[in-house]
């Protein structure tokens, strides 16, 4: 009788996650780290709230069906409620405002990072768990805490090494642009599908958004987006309001502000806008934001239903190489906007608020790739062979004296000989092998083998024996010259 073999699950990933190692979570938590350290010098304080809320505090979805769970991920607790992995970082502010709002300072600002899921179609750069980076301002009404927001996004890119002409953070108005829909007598109920079609206007171009206000548009899967079904007159209005052709970079903010005001003439909800923008404008030119750094654009939307004031979106302009070896301009890594309405679910009362949340995974693969990327590197450790397992010991604590000098610093626990450490230390990326076997150990010295610049040297050298020879990548020290050798060896090769 033959044994019935065990069922074995294939190790695979799910569509749409991604695991990420030790360089990329790196080079994140140095990104993060420079972004809370401007936030936090503007006073902004950290919160965290948990990833799973009641699915319907999250406000999109009501837990009305057998599973909801279009668009995000769902369960059911134990006693019967619906809950649901946050897809955002605000709707779970609402409901903290909410729940403590007696106790909080008001404005109440506060910074959140971490992780988010969307359970919708994976694709090329769309996953379904990312991360993002928010800063909100909530009770305050005041154009000055939009205003605020901006300098912070402004000034964090710069924190992180971009220079100005690098990027950009574009300022528009919902309420701008309620007020063309209105002029323009678009049905309430098409507008949703108006605000959504605008926001890919620098993905899709005015002809893909033309087409989006129209019947509709396939793209390049062969999928099918049902349009607006606006008239050619109403989608050439729109488009005039948010893909002017007179309006670019060196657009003076006042002459575009009066573009505006004759847009949504006679409109009240756009003469509120226009407001608004004008006091943005004037809180960021007197503190020195002018529009190589915070610039007006119409075409700034933000796809999502709630935002009811100003919007905001920080864009890169330096080209990039992309996944498919293609130079491209990378575009946005961030947005937001004000929202006065959404805490209002939970109390009954409106409680203005304005925030910003940066795309993580996306400013990091930017920062990544342009020039000037080392800040965002890991450090190598340097690995301590192990020759013989006497010395095991002695060789942990020569490590740990590395460590205590302030390297990183490793010694091998494997079984492996000193070749296939060698490969170990390579493997890992390491600058440095630091070897004291018995001889060594013997006569008070260590051998220091620079694993970078022999790997350099051995592609470089015609004569390999000759290489050999000078070996000018290996040298032995005394034993007390250890921490001054390294240090010497990484001053040549790091910053």
């Amino acid at each position: 009788m033959n044994e019935q073999r065990p069922l074995r699950p294939k190790a695979r990933l799910p569509r749409g996650f991604k695991d990420r190692d030790q360089a990329e979570l790196a080079a994140e938590a140095r990104m993060l780290d420079i972004i809370r350290a401007v936030y936090g010098s503007y006073g902004f304080q950290a919160l965290e709230t948990p990833a799973f809320e009641y699915t319907d505090a999250l406000g999109k979805f009501l837990p009305d069906q057998d599973r909801p769970n279009e668009g995000v991920f769902s369960l059911k607790d134990d006693d019967g409620q619906w809950l649901s992995l946050r897809y955002d970082l605000t709707a779970p502010l609402a409901r903290y405002v909410a729940e403590n709002f007696q106790n909080l300072p008001k404005p109440f600002r506060r910074y959140q990072v971490g992780t988010v899921w969307r359970n919708e179609k994976p694709g090329p750069g769309r996953f379904r768990e990312f991360t993002q980076f928010d800063a909100d301002t909530v009770g305050s009404a005041s154009p000055a805490a939009d205003a605020e927001l901006l300098m912070m996004f402004a000034d964090s890119l710069e924190a992180l090494g971009l220079k100005r002409g690098d990027y950009v953070v574009k300022v528009g108005s919902r309420k701008l642009l309620d007020g063309v829909l209105e002029a323009a007598k678009i049905a309430k109920e098409k507008r949703g599908i108006v605000l959504r079609a605008i926001d890919k206007l620098d993905r899709l171009g005015a002809d893909g958004v033309r087409a989006l206000l129209g019947r509709g548009r396939k793209d390049e899967s062969g999928d099918y987006t049902q349009g607006a079904e606006l008239s050619s007159e109403q989608s050439e209005r729109v488009l005039a309001f948010v893909a002017p052709e007179t309006d670019g970079a060196n657009a003076d903010s006042g002459a575009v502000l009066e573009r505006f005001a004759r847009a949504v003439e006679g409109s009240e909800t756009g003469a509120g806008g226009i407001a608004e923008l004008r006091e943005i404008i004037r809180i960021l030119s007197i503190t020195g934001y002018g529009p190589e750094r915070v610039r007006v654009d119409s075409g700034i939307v933000r796809g999502l239903d709630y935002y009811t004031g100003a919007v905001y979106e920080a864009q890169l302009s330096f080209p990039v190489m992309n996944e498919a070896g293609e130079i491209v301009v990378f575009g946005s890594v961030g947005g937001g906007g004000r929202y006065d309405d959404l805490i209002a679910r939970f109390t009954g009362q409106a409680v203005p608020a304005a925030g910003i949340s940066v795309g993580v995974s996306r400013l990091l693969a930017a920062l990544r790739a342009r020039p000037g990327a080392e800040v965002f590197q890991t450090e190598p450790p340097i690995v301590v062979l192990v020759l013989d397992k006497t010395g095991v010991a002695e060789c942990m604590r020569l490590a740990q004296q590395l460590r205590a000098a302030g390297f990183a610093a490793e010694a091998y626990v494997g079984e492996a000989g000193m070749k296939a450490q060698l490969k170990y230390a390579d493997k890992r990326g390491a600058r440095i092998a630091v070897i004291e076997g018995p001889d060594e150990r013997a006569n008070g010295t260590i051998t220091l083998k620079d694993l970078m610049l022999g790997a350099e040297l051995a592609k470089a050298t015609e004569n390999r024996a000759q290489w050999v020879k000078d070996r000018p990548a290996q040298q032995t020290v005394a034993r007390a010259d250890l921490i001054p050798a390294i240090r010497a060896i990484l001053r040549i090769q790091g910053p």
